[in-house]
């Protein structure tokens, strides 16, 4: 159930806190790591917040969102986000369920399997708008993510590119939780370097890399993100 929590129930203070954190905290990797903070996208994760705590946020410069449930997110956002902010689906999707993808987000990120594309292509077509996707990669197979294995990726972009309206922006991963952030750090080398092969091979350029979240995104920056995916370190804990 989503909360509609007023926004004097949202302590406003303390992710103003957090938000000023997070964004010195990415000046600093983008620092270290020789590129500009201009390159990066802050996707504040809302799932399960209330639209309070969205609008906190946006007062804070934050313009991007992302939610898992396409029901949760059609709650939350039908009265209309100010003109410039968005919501991403970073969850996985149903087919039957494309039709409000379709509809709600400005970009599908969890796009895995040619018969998503094809249900997406359905509804996109038939609303007829360009819905921006990204093709979710399990980098690191973990049995219990969502996400095509790597050597799948090339087939599910063929069938977007064969699309008329999907355009594939990149890709995104969900590196494995682990103690140790550095950990993490093979999951996205693994996914840059799939996309620099799938851009060389398909000769199509794919710019995005959604990747990195809360405990782990210095290192996501490190090695070429351009989306991060943060909820905690933006929200607080749920």
């Amino acid at each position: 159930m989503i909360s509609q929590s007023p926004v004097d129930e949202v302590d406003t203070e303390a992710m103003r806190t957090r938000i000023v954190d997070v964004r010195s905290r990415i000046e600093a990797a983008v620092f270290t790591s020789g590129r500009s903070a201009q390159a990066l996208t802050i996707v504040a994760v809302s799932k399960t917040f209330s639209r309070a705590a969205v609008d906190v946020a946006i007062a804070q410069g934050l313009t991007t969102f992302g939610e898992n449930r396409v029901q949760e997110a059609r709650q939350k956002f039908a009265a209309p986000l100010p003109e410039g902010c968005s919501v991403r689906l970073i969850g996985q999707l149903q087919s039957n369920k494309a039709r409000h993808a379709a509809q709600v987000f400005a970009c599908v990120e969890t796009v895995d399997r040619i018969s998503l594309v094809d249900a997406l292509e359905r509804e996109a077509a038939r609303i007829d708008i360009m819905l921006p996707v990204l093709i979710q990669v399990n980098v690191a197979r973990e049995a219990q993510k969502s996400g095509c294995a790597p050597e799948e990726a090339a087939s599910v972009l063929d069938a977007i590119l064969a699309s008329h309206h999907l355009r594939c922006d990149g890709l995104m991963t969900i590196a494995p939780l682990v103690a140790d952030a550095e950990d993490a750090r093979p999951a996205f080398r693994g996914l840059r370097e799939l996309r620099d092969r799938l851009e060389s091979s398909a000769e199509v350029p794919l710019p995005t890399l959604s990747m990195g979240m809360s405990n782990d995104y210095a290192i996501a920056v490190a090695e070429g993100a351009t989306h991060l995916r943060l909820g905690r370190a933006i929200f607080g804990s749920r």
